[in-house]
Parts: structure tokens; C-alpha cells; sequence
């Protein structure tokens, strides 16, 4: 089993996801939320447009359209890789929201977890990534991408192997908050 970005961020806002969906196989459902749904049809439409001056925006000077990537420990389709002018790589990702002043901790992770893969496909650096706001007239944001980033999401990865592979139930996130909408709320014991 490889994880996606998905598996990552959800231990990071709980380590109980992945005891609940990997460990003893309860799924969440998450197919059936409406912005899942739409952003996956806007994912689509986004590839089969063209962006060029997104990219121009940016300083590409080579792009990789819909690329899915894998290493030993997680797997991710990227919307778009794209060489820049100094030698480095960046990932380019649409969502469908809207961009009120902030970049959500979960957009961020995700850029991580492409950056791992990428630098372990491409061989290059990753600095930074890229977000497309497919709802505020495809606004560009920038995130900045540094080693430790990467690392947290390295070793978040290691620390969920550990949890199946040895059935191990961990503890739950200090954030009592997250506990109000979590769809395990009803049988996770605090």
C-alpha cells in the first residue's frame, strides 16, 4: 500500500484516520460532499485548458500536464509540474474555492507531499508550489516550500506505516474542535 496526500493530511489533523480507515476499514464517505465532487469536475476542465500565462506569470520554462507520480511511500496526481528558469520545479495545482487572504494548512501539505515526489522523480528542487483559486478568477498564490516541510511530511508518512503495521490506535489530535465534525466522532474513544 502507498498513501496519497489525502492519508497524510488527515494524520496530521488526527492520527485516528488512519486507524479508522486503514486499520479496521472504515471509510469515510467523502465522495458524497458536493465540493469533492465539483472540484474534481473543475480538475478536469482545468487540464484541458490553457494557462500559458499562468505559467509565464511564473517564470516555466517546461511543463508536465496531469502527472501521476509515486516513490516508495506515497503516490499523487499533480495537475501540472513545471520547470523554472533557475533549474528548480514547483507544482501547480487548481482548487475549486475561493481565496479569502489565506492559505489552508491542508492546500500547503498537499504541495509538500508533490514536492517529495517530484524532487524524488524529476531530480530536481522544489522551492515553492502554486495554487490556482478556480473561484476568484483563477488566482496565482505562491507557497513557499522549504526542507522542513517536506521532512513533516516525510515523516508523517513513517508514523502512519507504524500505525498499520502494528494495528496501533494513537492518540487523538489536542484540538478538541476537530472532534465537533469528525465523521468518527461516534466511535472514537477520548
Amino acid at each position: 500500500m502507498t498513501l496519497t496526500p489525502s492519508h497524510i493530511i488527515e494524520y496530521l489533523y488526527c492520527p485516528r484516520f488512519t486507524y479508522f480507515e486503514n486499520v479496521i476499514a472504515i471509510p469515510q464517505y467523502e465522495d458524497r460532499h458536493f465540493k469533492v465532487q465539483k472540484g474534481r469536475e473543475i480538475h478536469n476542465q482545468k487540464l484541458e485548458q490553457n494557462k500559458e500565462y499562468l505559467r509565464r506569470r511564473i517564470g516555466a520554462i517546461e511543463r508536465y500536464n496531469d502527472q501521476y507520480l509515486t516513490n516508495k511511500f506515497l503516490r499523487g496526481r499533480i495537475d501540472e509540474v513545471l520547470k523554472l528558469e533557475d533549474g528548480t520545479m514547483t507544482p501547480l495545482d487548481y482548487k475549486f474555492a475561493a481565496y479569502d487572504d489565506k492559505v489552508f494548512e491542508t492546500y500547503k501539505t498537499q504541495l509538500y507531499c508533490y514536492a517529495w515526489l517530484i524532487e524524488e522523480n524529476f531530480h530536481c528542487k522544489v522551492n515553492k508550489g502554486y495554487l490556482v483559486y478556480t473561484r476568484s478568477n483563477n488566482k496565482l498564490v505562491e507557497v513557499e516550500i522549504k526542507d522542513s516541510d517536506k521532512h513533516l511530511v516525510k515523516e508523517a508518512s513513517r508514523e502512519i506505516y507504524q500505525i498499520i503495521e502494528n494495528n496501533y490506535y494513537p492518540k487523538a489530535t489536542k484540538s478538541k474542535m476537530r472532534c465537533v465534525t469528525c465523521t468518527y466522532r461516534n466511535i472514537c474513544t477520548k
